[in-house]
């Protein structure tokens, strides 16, 4: 038998921009409780894009990127009469968010031969114009819902 679930904990605003999004980008960086060097790297990030894109605040082009990262729609495996289906599901705002920042900070990560630093940022500023990887896993997340749509009545 199950006990309760766990009460979502409030996130703290971090230091510098007051932002709760910063918070999770940090949080979602974050290796072995190293919290300073997690800091360090998306701060610098963040003031990379605000010295190549003067138009908008980074703030304002880290909250669009992660809009363009955001899947609407995902696949769950379910076991049915012995065979397992992938069945579209509408995604939770919540896991919304945590994937996508998942996606841009792995995508970020995959980029050999740059520093943490630099890639978060060329990877944020790809985000923000609708490329990049993390937004290619985005469509390709999509696309597999809906060639799944035929199994979708049995969500449950």
């Amino acid at each position: 038998m199950r006990r309760r679930r766990a009460e979502k904990r409030k996130r703290v605003p971090d230091a510098r921009y007051h932002s709760a999004l910063v918070t999770r980008m940090v949080n979602t960086i974050m290796k072995c409780g190293k919290k300073s060097v997690a800091e360090r790297i998306v701060y610098g990030a963040i003031d990379e894009i605000g010295e190549k894109v003067k138009e908008k605040t980074p703030l304002e082009m880290l909250q669009q990127a992660i809009e363009n990262v955001k899947p609407k729609l995902e696949t769950k495996s379910r076991r049915v009469g012995g065979a397992n289906y992938q069945v579209p599901l509408e995604v939770p705002p919540e896991r919304q968010e945590a994937l996508a920042l998942r996606w841009i900070v792995h995508s970020a990560s995959s980029r050999k031969g740059t520093a943490m630093m630099q890639a978060l940022a060329a990877e944020i500023l790809d985000a923000y114009n609708n490329t990049g990887t993390a937004v290619k896993k985005r469509e390709d997340t999509h696309k597999m819902a809906q060639a799944n749509r035929a199994f979708a009545h049995y969500r449950w």
